[in-house]
């Protein structure tokens, strides 16, 4: 039995006819399965964790199997709803506007395929995740408005604080997005919003330490990265070397750059070449602490809740069960 969670607004509103697809092959394959969809921000939290629930109440000892039918912000709005990561196996066909988590795992992009992967596989993989703890609340946007007071969040791809968290949150309300999304050009959207952030960033110090033994201070920060996988707003290698099974996040820390330098360095970052400029520095750890002189915006995989001026990010190994 597979639960499928169906995010229809994604794609700019594809998502739904997609799955009209994905539902035709199973019904012509008579597989059990059992369709849900989201309706608003955090809506797939709650349909996770009711059957979360309705699993432990069961007594079953067979896994819940998900197939997550949306972006790498459906994806880690799944993880929040997992109350016990061993007893769930979770599938994904990306239907996003930068499919970040698919790009890594060379998920086709052909629906069908996808499907297929999912259905094949007789023993998921094991794959990381990330635990992000906030330790200062500062503003909050609507995003997330029925999730107040939030103390922690996972995620599958990435978190970052500062500039890239920045460019999430002004993307996740872009109408610019949508209008490009509908003509296929929807990553050019961080890259354009990217520009219009960094000219208006102001300037924060922030102290990061990795692993509570080596603290690298950034008298002009601009972000910090921490990344399970390789790809993050939209096709940005940030992190070449992240591997999803290692125990480790990869970090990208940006800061001590001219802004016009960062204008130049932005592009080759699709390549994974931007360590070449000196300010754009890399590093590894399995915890990181930062700590920033203002609070600033802090995302997980794209998605935005609040600002904050004190967190913790640490690697969960091989937590999750990836159906791939």
């Amino acid at each position: 039995m597979y639960h499928v969670i169906v995010n229809p607004a994604s794609k700019s509103g594809k998502g739904a006819d997609i799955w009209t697809r994905v539902e035709q092959i199973l019904n012509e394959r008579s597989i059990e399965y059992t369709v849900f969809f989201s309706r608003e921000a955090g809506h797939v939290i709650k349909l996770v964790q009711e059957l979360s629930a309705s699993l432990l109440e069961s007594g079953s000892d067979e896994p819940l199997k998900l197939i997550v039918l949306g972006g790498d912000g459906t994806m880690n709005e799944t993880l929040q709803g997992i109350s016990d990561f061993d007893r769930v196996e979770v599938g994904y066909i990306p239907t996003g506007s930068s499919n970040d988590l698919a790009r890594d795992l060379k998920i086709p992009a052909d629906p069908d395929a996808a499907l297929e992967r999912i259905l094949s596989c007789r023993k998921p993989i094991p794959m990381d995740i990330g635990r992000l703890v906030y330790h200062h609340v500062g503003e909050q946007t609507s995003t997330f408005s029925n999730e107040e007071n939030i103390t922690q969040r996972y995620f599958i791809v990435s978190s970052g604080i500062g500039f890239d968290a920045a460019v999430c949150e002004e993307a996740l309300t872009s109408k610019f997005k949508k209008a490009l999304n509908k003509i296929g050009l929807g990553k050019l959207t961080y890259l354009i919003i990217a520009l219009k952030q960094l000219i208006k960033a102001k300037k924060i110090t922030c102290d990061f330490t990795l692993d509570d033994d080596r603290t690298i201070h950034m008298s002009k920060f601009l972000f910090v990265a921490c990344m399970n996988h390789q790809y993050e707003g939209g096709g940005f290698k940030f992190c070449p070397d992240a591997d999803y099974q290692d125990g480790i996040l990869d970090i990208c820390a940006v800061g001590n750059i001219p802004k016009w330098l960062v204008i130049l360095a932005l592009p080759t970052a699709f390549k994974g070449n931007h360590y070449r400029f000196q300010g754009i520095d890399r590093y590894a750890a399995s915890k990181i602490h930062l700590e920033t002189s203002s609070p600033l915006w802090v995302h997980t995989d794209g998605e935005v809740s609040q600002k904050s001026s004190s967190i913790t990010l640490t690697c969960l190994k091989e937590k999750l069960r990836f159906l791939l």
